[in-house]
């Protein structure tokens, strides 16, 4: 088996949060995405989704930085996961169309890193001056802040979600339009058969009853 692989490098740091792309994943195909991380149990979350293409489904693996597979799913169609980069350095996330013999597959695919509290620089708070208490307008405003994003990242769910089901029946339509079609083709084609086989059977007896005649 053949495979044709792609490697991007997704350099992701504190000023980088997330990298989303949208490729084509041929038959027989397999191409793979790398995250680097610079601290240990890093929380990294990624999404995928098969937009289009046979079965709507694809297989993918992710390895850490030893080799070692921590996934390794197959014939899915999408996925939204979290995991602990246990190790700083190189993630693999791999995706096959192995199984597809002839139809390409369209992906989403989003990296980013989960947002942490107690790590450096995750989230930006006020300064304190001595003998002082937090203002409480303040906290307010960081509840709502938080809110807000945590809003914003279920909206964004809700469209890829429904950008994926608008898309996957677009393509069951597609599919079943073709299929009419070459079913309204072969209705035809039998009919037409099916006459000139009555004619020839007609013409056969007349022809017989010709000969008795004579």
């Amino acid at each position: 088996m053949h495979f044709s692989s792609i490697f991007s490098l997704l350099a992701l740091t504190q000023l980088i949060s997330a990298s989303a792309i949208t490729f084509i994943l041929g038959a027989k195909d397999k191409q793979c995405y790398y995250v680097f991380t610079e601290k240990p149990m890093t929380q990294i979350g990624y999404y995928f989704a098969v937009q289009d293409g046979g079965s709507f489904d694809v297989d993918y693996a992710i390895k850490n930085p030893r080799g070692d597979i921590i996934v390794n799913e197959e014939k899915q169609r999408q996925g939204d996961f979290v995991f602990s980069a246990e190790y700083p350095g190189e993630y693999e996330f791999c995706f096959s169309n192995g199984m597809s013999t002839f139809a390409d597959k369209i992906i989403d695919f989003e990296i980013k890193f989960e947002k942490d509290d107690t790590a450096n620089g995750a989230k930006a708070s006020m300064p304190q001056q001595p003998n002082t208490k937090p203002l409480a307008h303040v906290e307010s405003m960081q509840a709502t802040v938080d809110k807000i994003d945590h809003q914003l990242d279920g909206l964004l769910r809700t469209l890829q979600y429904y950008k994926t089901r608008n898309n996957r029946n677009q393509a069951t339509v597609k599919s079943t339009e073709s299929r009419i079609y070459y079913f309204s083709i072969f209705e035809v084609l039998l009919m037409v058969g099916m006459a000139f086989l009555q004619i020839t059977i007609v013409q056969f007896f007349f022809k017989g009853s010709r000969k008795q005649l004579v």
